[in-house]
């Protein structure tokens, strides 16, 4: 993977005299205060300003701070009008629009599309304080602030939106967030390497609409740049041996090669044609031979290219004599457009696979896509950061406390995390269902240990009502910390989706040694009482480190310990890409064993998902079948939400498994949960303890043929009887001499 340049070594802008704020402003009263007449840059964010490093405007005010920018904030703006966006006036380089650390619909509505009544980003977690799709509102009242001013938009609405996606509260397509919001970049991802040089280069007046070569952009553009050749993406999908297949991920014979490098068609390939296979793309994956395998095959005349799709400038591209591979930097991959995805969901599961591939930033291509008679650009995903940056970042200045306007009112997401510090960036596990891999990527970016332990002692001395624990250790996952592929060759060419599914990778490192000693040196710094670890955890990692496990039971949970198994059933769990039932069952083992050996009583609180792609109604059935049998009853669910760009949306936008090859004749079919009523009654499963999901659950069983557990002994799931008080006829389904307990009985 290539370097980058170091995200603290660029001259700091001429501001950087006039110190640093001790909060960022959010007034003119504020600037004055500072000595500013004005901002360079200024944030516009659907959440309450808390200057603390789990808050995305804290960390890109602060970084353009120490770049030596003046940073000002309007936070959750009255959207009404454009009188609030001119709050600080006319910042001299751009606004910076984000949504806030949610996408605002996913913020607004739960799963069935129901109105939220609070916001846990808002002042006393007051509801309402943020528009519907709080991007593109925002970036039209800035533009009509000052029609001049450049809009940039980030965070992870616009990181999640940047190509045709689909949008699950209006069931249907949309079109990319930069076409509607009218801005002039987006910038995804965490996103600081483009941020920053994008806020250097605007001061040195260099004009926004050139500024194309930064990655972890996208843009509108018309037209293909001298020297730029063109891939259409319906001619790239093909796996061959030694490269890895999504559908076969682990497939890697050659882990070295480069899973793109590309040859021209051979006389094999022709015959093979000839047979009636698949056709092949006029590039195709190279098979993993050595170059010289090739030495005896002769070229097949390439065939002319379709207008208006292929290659552009082949002239430069074909090769003297034998296989060659293109200037993959100067190679662009054309999606389906805008127009097509809409219209056609076979396209836009290919479209989503295709995108999902070029996801590595150690060889991703850049993408492009039409919308009308404009292209979205997608420049390659950013370098990740090192531990080095990533410490500084994280030890900016930050007051760790919500701005003083708020007047100490309540904001339920600084109380969660305040005590808490981040220790990674980034999840190589895949899971479909989940947006962390889109947005921070997969490669997993680390914190040092000394920077680590320096927080916490921030923590300690600087946060009001500190009582010695901090609440979590963490990140995207709680182990990740320094895992990673043991070969950064490899790493640069993987094409996998998930370092551990359908099993670890091979070239994963595992040990979870270093995350145990910095455990242990946290645990003993002076004034510390006790660290927890709430993120979430992989437990298919932690299994091959037993060490950890024993750590975690004897020190860090409190009482009770929250995991994600998903599901027990294998169709799901392989569309979800998470590991079998088989590996929550060794973890919990393990668990059990060193929590009795540390003298604690501590439980394992399990999560399910209802009603994701690829469940049927006798797959929730035995989920709820082992839930009873495991004395399990749980309080809350979990019902699938599919949220922009994740895998498991476009499954469930078109019924077809990217994970595997889409062509029209032959894609694999999903089974989904779609209309309201079966969503209730896969909900209804999880929660079949419920007296009120009792007749529903009768009825869906008789229909299944298994009126066999309705009855009230233990073999039984629900009960023949219906008890008074459960919005359900009293005498309905119920035994005579049941007493009506309005709550569900143990059996």
């Amino acid at each position: 993977m290539q370097a980058a340049r170091d995200l603290f070594s660029y001259r700091k802008h001429w501001a950087h005299k006039l110190g640093t704020a001790p909060q960022l402003p959010m007034s003119r009263a504020e600037m004055d205060l500072l000595g500013w007449d004005a901002c360079d840059v200024i944030i516009v964010t659907g959440d309450a300003y808390v200057d603390h490093p789990s808050f995305g405007m804290a960390i890109v005010g602060r970084l353009l701070e120490a770049q030596g920018f003046r940073v000002g904030i309007i936070a959750q703006p009255d959207w009404q009008s454009a009188e609030d966006f001119k709050r600080l006036g006319r910042p001299t380089l751009f606004f910076g629009i984000t949504a806030g650390n949610m996408d605002s619909m996913v913020n607004r509505y739960t799963s069935d599309r129901r109105l939220r009544s609070d916001d846990a980003y808002s002042p006393g977690g007051e509801g309402g304080r943020r528009p519907d799709r709080a991007v593109i509102v925002y970036a039209q009242r800035a533009r009509e602030a000052y029609k001049d001013v450049p809009i940039v938009l980030g965070g992870i609405e616009a990181s999640l939106r940047r190509i045709a996606h689909y949008d699950y509260w209006s069931d249907q397509v949309r079109r990319s967030i930069l076409v509607d919001a009218k801005a002039d970049i987006l910038l995804y991802g965490n996103a600081e390497r483009a941020l920053v040089e994008l806020a250097h280069r605007l001061a040195r007046r260099e004009p926004i609409a050139s500024i194309r070569d930064l990655r972890g952009t996208a843009f509108l553009s018309r037209g293909l740049p001298d020297g730029w050749a063109e891939l259409d993406a319906s001619r790239i999908d093909e796996a061959g041996p030694g490269t890895a297949s999504v559908s076969h991920p682990s497939a890697h014979r050659d882990p070295h090669r480069d899973p793109y490098q590309v040859a021209w068609p051979t006389a094999g390939d022709k015959a093979s044609r000839a047979n009636g296979d698949d056709a092949q793309p006029q590039l195709k994956a190279d098979s993993g031979k050595d170059q010289t395998s090739h030495a005896d095959e002769a070229p097949v005349p390439r065939p002319p290219l379709p207008t208006g799709q292929g290659l552009a400038n082949v002239a430069a591209l074909k090769p003297a004599v034998g296989p060659r591979r293109p200037d993959r930097a100067h190679t662009v991959i054309r999606l389906p457009t805008y127009e097509q995805v809409k219209t056609d969901p076979l396209l836009y599961a290919q479209a989503s696979r295709l995108f999902h591939l070029e996801t590595n930033p150690g060889n991703a291509r850049a993408l492009v896509q039409a919308h009308g008679d404009r292209d979205v650009w997608l420049n390659p995903p950013p370098i990740p950061l090192t531990s080095a940056e990533l410490d500084r970042v994280y030890e900016l200045p930050y007051s760790r406390r919500p701005h003083d306007a708020y007047e100490g009112a309540r904001i339920p997401a600084w109380e969660m995390i305040r005590f808490s510090v981040a220790i990674m960036r980034g999840c190589f596990g895949g899971c479909t269902f989940c947006s962390i891999t889109e947005h921070e990527g997969r490669i997993i970016q680390s914190r040092s240990q000394a920077s680590i332990l320096r927080e916490i002692e921030e923590v300690r001395d600087r946060t009001p009502g500190f009582t010695g624990v901090i609440s979590d250790l963490g990140g995207p996952t709680a182990n990740m910390w320094r895992l990673g592929c043991r070969d950064p060759a490899i790493e640069s060419a993987c094409r996998r989706l998930s370092c551990v599914f359908p099993d670890i990778c091979k070239n994963l490192g595992t040990d979870h040694n270093p995350l145990v000693q910095i455990y242990r040196q946290a645990r003993a710094l002076p004034g510390i009482k006790r660290i927890l670890i709430a993120s979430g955890l992989r437990y298919d990692l932690a299994v091959r480190s037993p060490a950890y496990i024993r750590e975690l039971a004897t020190h860090h949970v409190g009482g009770y310990l929250k995991i994600a198994p998903e599901h027990t059933e294998p169709g799901p769990l392989a569309l979800m890409m998470k590991p079998g039932i088989g590996t929550y069952d060794r973890f919990k083992a393990l668990f059990d064993q060193y929590s009795r050996e540390a003298g604690k009583e501590q439980y394992l609180i399990p999560y399910f998902i209802a009603a994701h792609p690829g469940t049927r109604d006798e797959d929730m059935l035995a989920l709820a079948l082992w839930l009873k049998r495991n004395g399990f009853r749980p309080d809350q669910v979990q019902a699938f939400l599919p949220t922009p760009m994740a895998l498991a949306s476009a499954m469930y936008h078109t019924s077809l498994n990217p994970l595997k090859r889409v062509t029209r004749v032959g894609a694999e079919r999903v089974t989904l949960a779609r209309g309201a009523r079966q969503r209730r009654l896969h909900k209804a499963f999880l929660r079949y303890h419920d007296p009120a999901n009792w007749p529903l659950l009768r009825e869906a069983l008789k229909k299944m043929g298994r009126a066999d557990l309705i009855g009230n002994g233990k073999r039984h799931l629900v009960p023949a009887w219906q008890p008074a008080g459960s919005g359900v006829k009293a005498n309905e389904g119920r035994s005579p001499g049941k007493p009506g307990i309005g709550r569900s009985r143990r059996d």
